[in-house]
């Protein structure tokens, strides 16, 4: 069983409903003797990085968390998960989980692209991913593949060996983290169509082990 892991953040049923689709048996749950006995767990979220955090460390599933990633079990980010795995976030000023080493910040204002375009905050639509290593949750995709974004805040990992892709949106910023069990997406695989699908069941027969 696949755990989603809820902690009052959005996107739950729409990433349940794609990993149904991929013919897998998935539950969204804060039970946190469901979500260390499932086999695989997705760490998902849209919101902010402060209330975020309080309700992860209301629920206990803060510590859950940090369990999850010392068992090696096949562990994936999503937007503001992805986000909260790191340090800290300039959002609410947050401390996060710290699973890797980084910072969370805010999009600069003005963001320009290379032409000089006046570009919004946030960033919001479909944008593509230059991703830098291979990995096995990524296995499959075309180098072209466009992704959904939305965010205001981006991941700035501090050790580079984590990036495994990376986006440009007047800066360049990461957006595939991973490191042993775990990989993270700043973008949403569930509205990504059918690159994001690929991701996500390539995420459902992951064995956890990073073959990089």
């Amino acid at each position: 069983m696949i755990a989603i892991i809820d902690y009052k953040a959005g996107n739950l049923a729409s990433i349940a409903r794609a990993i149904s689709y991929l013919g897998f048996k998935c539950r969204i749950t804060r039970d946190v003797k469901e979500i260390l006995g499932a086999r695989r767990v997705i760490f998902p979220g849209v919101g902010s990085a402060g209330q975020a955090m309080q309700d992860l460390k209301t629920m206990g599933l803060d510590q859950a968390i940090d369990e999850l990633y010392e068992s090696a079990k096949p562990f994936l980010g999503i937007c503001l998960g992805t986000q909260i795995i790191l340090e800290e976030s300039e959002e609410n000023q947050t401390t996060c989980l710290g699973l890797l080493p980084g910072t969370v910040r805010r999009f600069p204002t003005p963001l320009l692209s290379a032409n000089g375009k006046s570009l919004k905050v946030p960033h919001m639509g479909w944008n593509q991913v230059n991703f830098r290593k291979a990995h096995p949750v990524l296995n499959g995709l075309a180098p072209e593949s466009e992704f959904y974004f939305v965010h205001s805040y981006y991941p700035a990992p501090r050790d580079g060996e984590t990036i495994i892709g990376t986006t440009d949106h007047g800066i360049t910023f990461a957006s595939v983290l991973g490191r042993s069990n775990l990989i993270a997406l700043q973008f949403h695989p569930e509205k990504s169509g059918p690159p994001g699908l690929t991701i996500l069941k390539d995420f459902c027969l992951w064995d956890g082990e990073d073959e990089r």
